[in-house]
């Protein structure tokens, strides 16, 4: 059934979903480049020692990087499953 859809596409549209399914995939790259930034913060939140109300950051840090994770990876595949069955359309 999928090459079906593939094979009725002309060439500009099957482009385009390409080109969305190269985006997809940058989303999700930023997705956890954000999430590793926040962990990489909370860790350097925890190490400082001088400043002991400043490590209660940290475990929001890593609650951010968590969340964040999370929500490109269910963002990820509700995308690429619209995209394979053909009937995405933009948020």
């Amino acid at each position: 059934m999928e090459n079906d859809f593939e094979n009725e596409l002309i060439i500009r549209d099957y482009l385009a979903r390409q080109r969305t399914t190269l985006a997809n995939e940058r989303t999700l790259l930023s997705f956890i480049r954000t999430s590793l930034y926040f962990l990489v913060s909370g860790t350097a939140l925890f190490e400082v020692e001088k400043l002991a109300h400043v490590s209660n950051l940290g475990y929001v840090a890593f609650v951010l990087s968590f969340c964040s994770l999370i929500i490109g990876v269910i963002n990820y595949f509700k995308v690429k499953k619209r995209l394979k069955i053909g009937n995405y359309k933009p948020m």
